[in-house]
């Protein structure tokens, strides 16, 4: 969330106008409202599984702020068909495996259990299919003999961190072609 923030200056198409989070706890909001951005939070945890009236309080917020694009970032809650389609096409997401492979949690370990040579990350539009979506960017890192699923995870963040404000920039600006980062 921080490098999508400090991307968007400049010339850049976007500007950050709501950092939200699920967790009321989360360092996000501080580190944003520190940068001057609006934050709020709705906790999911008093909705007890109702992910329609928490998405309801979460759709309320982000029609307050009328943002034209959503980046979600660390945001661990799959989201219902109903508020995916109320964003479509505006909506997108970063994934820590290269899609289609590793949907869901636990990638690093997954792509390490299965002998892969490669991993990475990819950016993607969001669907209602979980990790679905058509695939806007990727960045690829080695997959090292000593590695474990941490000290891969530390590699593939370095180059989120590149990958998720590159194709936030293009994507804003009005370009869907995918991208591979180096």
């Amino acid at each position: 969330m921080v490098k999508l923030v400090e991307s968007m200056q400049g010339d850049h198409p976007a500007r950050a106008v709501l950092v939200g989070s699920n967790d009321p706890e989360a360092g996000g909001l501080k580190k944003a409202a520190a940068m001057g951005i609006d934050t709020f939070a709705v906790d999911h945890r008093p909705f007890k599984g109702d992910r329609p009236a928490f998405e309801a309080a979460l759709q309320r917020q982000l029609q307050a702020a009328q943002p034209d694009i959503i980046c979600l970032a660390g945001f661990m809650r799959v989201l219902t068909e109903g508020f995916v389609r109320n964003w479509e096409g505006r909506m997108l997401n970063i994934h820590p495996s290269l899609l289609p492979k590793y949907k869901g949690l636990h990638t690093h370990k997954r792509a390490l259990e299965a002998g892969d040579t490669e991993a990475g990350c990819s950016v993607h539009l969001v669907t209602p299919e979980l990790d679905d979506g058509p695939i806007l960017g990727q960045a690829r890192v080695p997959v090292e003999a000593e590695d474990t699923a941490d000290t891969l995870a530390a590699r593939v963040l370095v180059q989120e961190h590149r990958l998720y404000p590159a194709v936030l920039e293009r994507f804003a600006a009005g370009d869907k072609t995918p991208i591979l980062v180096d």
